[in-house]
């Protein structure tokens, strides 16, 4: 069944590479419309999956990745309609230039082809992973986790009628239809060479097991433990606006800070106030011992803390010695995905981005800007922190490979 899947999503993607930007655009402006309409039928989905994982005990910060209401739904078919009015990736020339010997040398943007997606309990992630990749002329083949597996079908239902209304291949975007666990595997080993690319989107245990079986490329992220630097010369009312919605914005997203980390330069008149400011938010805080100094309700902190993507309303909290001292505690538990330094010290600021080695780097921002929406990309498929290929959200460009082509007039090889 999987095999044949890939087989059909093969030819579609074989469709996908030829059509025209108009085409591209007219359906996802379609499949926008199709989720719109079929949002009794989605949310219904969603309730269910949604009893289905408290019934599991499954935490708040799992349930709130899930749930979909009115207004989550009506961003979604946003999403895709912002999508849908982005430039065409595909055909894009990026580079030419001619050869001595007169050949006219033009490297071009193509699709990848087949993109695999597996992703857990976000429904988000099915309409944004189709939506790119049918942009970037890529056929996606989806495999839901089970918590969101009702809600998944119903949007992918959804979005291709939306591509039959428009007159492309509804095979394009499909769902796994089966929740058995051996449909990953089966994924990984990419479908009969059917798949072209991986990307997971999910925690750190699913995140691993696709990097590490995985016989196709991958983009991925293991983790997202992001850190928020308050700096000694960090506007004091800045950084707790910056700390306070880089935490509790939302806490189950991949760029949410995980750990804060206080210049002991200002710790005397910084760090008590945002310690205190994250506790009353209900937000616990594990900390060193100068954290746990300035307020009783901070527990202290172990080693395995610094190395913790909580997903969920607690941070990790710690003084460091300067800036230098920072960027090292960054580069010994970070996962290269998001980290932020607030500061009015311009060569400070400099110097952070430059040195810390992770995908996103910011000054005087939050971390939650760590998405591909708020980069002007419409929506991501994910957020790669390796080094090939795509790093950082991963968007319609990031889905395009491509290729050289040449033109001559009878040169030969001497």
């Amino acid at each position: 069944m999987l095999n044949d899947l890939g087989r059909r999503a093969r030819k579609a993607a074989r469709s996908l590479a030829t059509a025209t930007a108009a085409d591209k655009e007219k359906a996802l402006r379609a499949m926008a419309a199709r989720i719109r309409g079929a949002a009794d039928a989605i949310l219904r989905a969603n309730r269910e999956d949604l009893d289905e994982a408290r019934e599991k005990g499954q935490t708040a910060a799992f349930l709130d990745r899930l749930t979909l209401d009115t207004k989550r739904l009506e961003e979604i078919a946003a999403a895709v309609e912002s999508i849908a009015a982005l430039p065409d990736p595909v055909g894009r020339v990026l580079a030419t230039f001619e050869r001595p010997n007169g050949l006219l040398i033009e490297r071009v943007a193509t699709p990848l082809g087949v993109v695999g997606v597996i992703f857990e309990s976000r429904p988000n992630v099915t309409a944004d992973a189709g939506a790119l990749c049918l942009k970037a002329g890529n056929a996606a083949i989806l495999r839901a986790g089970s918590d969101s597996f009702r809600t998944s079908l119903a949007l992918v239902e959804a979005m291709g009628a939306g591509l039959a209304d428009a007159g492309l291949p509804a095979d394009a975007i499909r769902l796994v239809p089966t929740r058995d666990r051996s449909a990953v595997g089966a994924m990984l080993a990419g479908l009969d060479g059917n798949i072209d690319v991986i990307v997971p989107r999910g925690g750190k245990s699913l995140v691993a097991r696709v990097q590490e079986e995985a016989r196709v490329p991958v983009f991925a992220h293991l983790e997202g433990i992001c850190h928020v630097f308050v700096h000694a010369k960090a506007d004091p009312a800045m950084a707790e606006r910056i700390v306070l919605n880089a935490k509790m914005r939302r806490t189950g997203i991949c760029g949410s800070a995980e750990t804060l980390l206080v210049d002991r330069a200002c710790a005397g008149t910084h760090l008590k106030p945002l310690v205190a400011m994250l506790l009353d938010a209900g937000c616990a805080v594990r900390g060193d011992a100068a954290a746990q100094a300035v307020d009783p309700r901070v527990t202290a902190a172990t080693e395995e803390d610094w190395r913790t993507e909580y997903l969920d309303a607690i941070i990790a909290v710690r003084v460091v010695d300067g800036l230098a001292d920072a960027i090292d505690h960054i580069e010994t538990y970070g996962s290269h995905h998001t980290d932020s330094i607030v500061t009015e010290d311009a060569a400070a600021a400099e110097r952070f981005l430059r040195e810390v080695d992770s995908a996103i780097v910011l000054h005087n921002a939050s971390t939650q800007f760590a998405d591909g929406g708020e980069f002007g990309f419409g929506a991501e498929i994910g957020i790669a922190t390796g080094r090939m290929h795509a790093r950082g959200p991963v968007g319609v460009e990031q889905l395009t490979s491509f290729k050289y082509r040449i033109r001559g007039s009878g040169q030969t090889r001497p």
